[in-house]
């Protein structure tokens, strides 16, 4: 390389007029006029105008020639103004422009399969993945990664203050499945035996507060085999934080400052504090969800009692066979046509219909005030009722109901209440809401199992005051847990630890974990429980969630710098790929294994 670069681009303003500087970077377009060629040159930082003028230097212009789109470039020269009348002002350096007086061409390039100058966003995401290096090279390709970079910086500025250690913990460590799958990986030295990636740093973190860590931290990388979405990924990144001597408002005071810290100084917004709490059974009763979108009302409400009065049948047979009957009022009137399209979106979500009522405050007469199939088996003193529950005080809205099981009903409601807030243009597309979720139970049945199963791990702390419980009425237990949701979705999770090893090994024995299973999976947390540990509790953030949230993306994916597929594949490099069978025999695996399995 004969021409070192001196500057980026994004550093060149007016001040720069008159000085020699030297740029490198990559061709984004290429103007021929002539005897002047024009070319767009960009590094990750901006774009710049470089001007090849013949008459300056006619070997240069011929180099100059040659280039193309894409080819990587160095070129020395001296920055002027921009001819009156050409300025670029989507540009920082829209006022300047390089007049060539060296080049070199460092490599060439092929034709990419997408163009790289214009919005890539209607390019198939495949295409994209598959050469993910162009699109970071794209106008604005980069700035989701230097944005996590800054992410990344500011979350170790913040807890760094606050006295929290960064500890890395291993990655090849014991499997202890009870949660999602793990990823396994196979010994070399220790034949039939399995390291597991981590699914997170949990019993590690744990483990660090005996140790006397006291305040933990660690951006760490977690895998978990489970079935992919947007909002997924085999392996994800996470904000992991753990302290010891605190209680649950401790950890919610300094996850709310840290994320304050963060939206203030990335984004300059500043958030309102302290966040908004409910318990798990309000926002499944006004929500339908443990992770409710707040930006709009749309709560729901039950009317069984008042269902079980009427004389239709759909309501009737529900309640029956145990069901509920639940509502959401909707401040607006839909036509036949829109209200067939939302008992079809209903239907697609797993509910047998959807039950309506128009309600018109001003109608001249009571019949009028109240239109649906449904209210001929309505008594008017229930419709008036109906008027106090949904608290009607709106000229006109829309009652949508589900009756079915209360899951059912919940899940159905929960997800028509997102898609009518978006058809409505009720959310504030610029507008943070954050959330606490708490008092989750501890514990739920779990059918395919039949054995009950933790709500979020067997390390959670249950509730001091539903301890008597524990063993005679396991799922009434809360636990001393709390999510965080922002705008819909979860962006992390935690708890107040269980300290001590008779507690612990009494949920293991819920869980229907024998002591030699126990003994077996979690000897090593046992032993360390045993040794003096605090009490502690923490959370873990998802960052790909977060930063994804907080760039308006829609997927996780446009955050990563190289995410699988919802299939899990990695389209760039072709993984998961097969393997030569020496690497096979040397992890004492047999030949055609995977070819058994398929058939199995």
């Amino acid at each position: 390389m004969r021409l070192k670069r001196t500057v980026y681009i994004g550093e060149l303003n007016k001040s720069f007029i008159g000085k020699e500087v030297t740029v490198s970077g990559w061709v984004l377009r290429r103007r021929d006029h002539g005897g002047v060629i024009f070319i767009d040159l960009r590094d990750r930082s901006d774009l710049l105008q470089v001007v090849f003028e013949e008459g300056i230097d006619p070997k240069v212009h011929e180099i100059a020639d040659e280039i193309k789109i894409e080819y990587v470039i160095s070129v020395k020269g001296k920055i002027r103004r921009r001819p009156l009348g050409m300025e670029n002002p989507k540009i920082s350096t829209g006022e300047i422009e390089l007049v060539a007086e060296e080049v070199e061409i460092l490599n060439t390039s092929k034709i990419p399969p997408f163009s790289l100058d214009e919005d890539i966003s209607e390019v198939s995401e495949a295409l994209r993945l598959k050469y993910r290096y162009l699109e970071m090279r794209s106008l604005g390709g980069l700035k989701p990664f230097i944005f996590r970079h800054k992410i990344n910086q500011t979350i170790r500025e913040f807890l760094d203050k606050r006295g929290f250690l960064e500890i890395e913990t291993p990655f090849l460590t014991k499997s202890t499945p009870e949660g999602a799958r793990d990823y396994l990986v196979p010994s070399r030295l220790y034949p039939g035996r399995f390291y597991a990636l981590p699914q997170s740093p949990q019993l590690f973190k744990q483990i660090l507060m005996v140790g006397g860590v006291d305040r933990y931290y660690q951006i760490v990388r977690c895998f978990r085999d489970e079935d992919l979405r947007a909002d997924r990924q085999p392996e994800f990144t996470q904000l992991d934080l753990e302290m010891s001597f605190i209680e649950e408002k401790d950890i919610m005071e300094v996850v709310e400052e840290l994320l304050s810290y963060l939206f203030e100084k990335i984004l300059g917004k500043t958030l309102s504090t302290p966040f908004s709490k409910i318990s798990y059974q309000e926002a499944l009763r006004d929500y339908g969800t443990d992770r409710p979108d707040i930006r709009f009302d749309l709560k729901l409400r039950e009317i069984s009692s008042l269902a079980e009065n009427t004389s239709f049948q759909v309501f009737r047979n529900a309640l029956k066979q145990g069901g509920v009957v639940k509502g959401m009022k909707v401040s607006s009137i839909f036509s036949r046509r829109e209200l067939e399209e939302l008992t079809q979106i209903s239907q697609e979500l797993g509910a047998k219909g959807l039950a309506w009522i128009r309600y018109q405050k001003g109608a001249s007469s009571f019949q009028e005030r109240w239109s649906s199939p449904i209210v001929k088996f309505f008594e008017p003193s229930l419709l008036e009722k109906l008027e106090e529950v949904f608290d009607l005080n709106e000229e006109s809205a829309t009652l949508f109901f589900i009756a079915d099981k209360e899951e059912v009903a919940n899940f159905v409601l929960s997800e028509l209440r997102k898609h009518l807030a978006q058809r409505l243009n009720l959310i504030s597309e610029n507008t943070f809401s954050f959330l606490w979720i708490v008092d989750f139970p501890l514990l739920e049945w779990d059918e395919k199992e039949e054995r009950l199963v933790s709500v979020h791990h067997p390390f959670t702390h249950p509730k001091e005051e539903d301890l008597e419980l524990l063993e005679r009425e396991p799922l009434k237990v809360r636990s001393r847990a709390y999510d965080i949701v922002l705008n819909g979705v979860e962006i992390g999770g935690g708890s107040i630890r269980i300290h001590k090893r008779e507690l612990q090994e009494r949920i293991f024995k819920l869980l229907n974990i024998s002591p030699l299973e126990a003994e077996e999976k979690f000897g090593f947390l046992l032993t360390a429980l045993e040794y003096g540990a605090p009490p502690h509790g923490g959370i873990a953030l998802g960052l790909d969630r977060l930063i994804m949230l907080m760039l308006g993306k829609k997927s996780i994916r446009e955050v990563i710098a190289f995410p699988k597929t919802q299939k899990a594949q990695c389209l760039l490099t072709g993984a998961p790929s097969e393997v030569k069978v020496e690497q096979i025999l040397e992890l004492h695996l047999l030949p055609g294994w995977e070819r058994k399995a398929m058939v199995r």
